[in-house]
């Protein structure tokens, strides 16, 4: 199976450890792990054939800076304690990118603590994200007022109050919005979390939906006109002992009362005895500006590649296309993992560690699925 074409790659001028992917314009915006010690690389993407490096900043000392988002102008980075460091910076930094392929700084929020994980901005006065700030045990859900994106300052946090079973751990990921006052709210094993933010800095939980197997909730992609949420449980484990992680659908039509209703197919093939990880990660989360569709699926699937799936029928997900990278050299298999999928279902993937970037072009039969599909 596949349904793709190759169109690139660039190796991110030796640092292959991509992370988050976001286009602005001409500008591709990506965020690194973490092991190469660079922070955001820029590429001009104006021709996908041939994208080109024409920006990149290391991250701090002993910090990783692995999560973009871009809109209204500005670009937003993170920066979170990386392995165990003995000293890191512990913020959010704000970069002017009017013009897109030339950021320049302009603010930055100072978390303390361990710092800012996963942000999520579309614009407007209020970015949310995950982080541990000073006094936090772990990752929760805090607001941040960017009414002058200079001084961006604290507008709210929230948690999950109940007890973390012994062995297991509640982390705030990200919540994506639905756009009717709904956050949907990845917490690692605790599962779904449902939150009420019509006022954003007064968030309330309206529900919480854990699964057996389950573990390292990370994405919730609300669907809204069809009443559910795809959700992806994060593998954070290598090689063939490491539990099940699956993408799951859920029915949020009563957002009080969730309940999973069906779950993609595990790829195909010998991927659980492979070496590295083998399971979800991240889904293109349907942002203004790039391919939205409420019923096919992209996902990121670690040493299986890249994944497709109709939900035509919610309770019975079908695996469309999928494409699988060769593993870049020294790397034992390949650790696809995030994606940015254009309006025209034009592709563009990370690997974890050294695989850098690829552009992928859907093959005609898949292209016109997806136009079919768009919203």
């Amino acid at each position: 199976m596949s349904g793709f074409r190759h169109v690139s790659h660039h190796d991110l001028g030796g640092c292959g450890d991509g992370m988050q992917v976001v286009r602005e314009g001409d500008a591709l915006y990506v965020g690194h792990h973490g092991p190469s010690g660079m922070g955001t690389s820029i590429l001009d993407v104006s021709d996908p054939g041939a994208p080109r490096l024409v920006d990149r900043w290391p991250a701090p000392p002993g910090t990783h800076c692995h999560k973009v988002q871009v809109a209204a102008g500005l670009l937003l980075v993170n920066e979170e304690r990386f392995a165990a460091a003995a000293s890191w910076s512990a913020g959010l930094v704000v970069h002017d990118v009017s013009d897109p392929l030339r950021p320049r700084r302009l603010g930055r929020w100072d978390c303390g603590g361990e710092g800012v994980h996963r942000i999520v901005w579309t614009g407007g006065r209020y970015a949310h994200m995950s982080a541990t700030p000073e006094g936090e045990d772990d990752r929760i859900w805090v607001v941040v007022d960017l009414a002058d994106p200079a001084r961006p300052v604290e507008a709210a946090r929230w948690r999950l109050e109940e007890p973390q079973p012994q062995g297991r751990r509640y982390a705030a990921h990200h919540a994506l919005l639905d756009g009717r006052g709904r956050a949907f709210l990845g917490y690692g094993d605790a599962g779904l979390v449902v939150l009420d933010v019509v006022d954003p800095t007064r968030p309330r939980l309206l529900a919480r939906l854990g699964w057996e197997p389950g573990g390292g909730t990370h994405t919730c992609l609300p669907l809204p006109g069809r009443g559910l949420v795809v959700v992806t449980d994060e593998q954070l484990r290598d090689g063939p002992g490491a539990e099940p992680r699956l993408v799951r659908v859920v029915d949020v039509s009563a957002p009080a009362a969730p309940r999973v209703v069906g779950a993609c197919p595990e790829p195909a093939g010998a991927f659980r005895e492979r070496p590295l990880r083998f399971g979800p990660h991240n889904l293109h989360e349907n942002r203004a500006g790039s391919y939205r569709s409420e019923r096919i699926v992209l996902v990121t699937y670690f040493n299986a590649g890249l994944r497709v799936y109709d939900l035509a029928d919610p309770s019975r997900p079908v695996e469309l296309a999928s494409w699988l990278p060769e593993p870049p050299p020294g790397q034992r298999a390949p650790q696809t993992n995030d994606l940015w999928v254009e309006p025209d279902g034009r592709v563009w993937l990370t690997d974890r560690f050294a695989g850098g970037l690829d552009c992928l072009e859907p093959e005609p039969e898949l292209a016109a699925l997806l136009r079919e599909a768009a919203l």
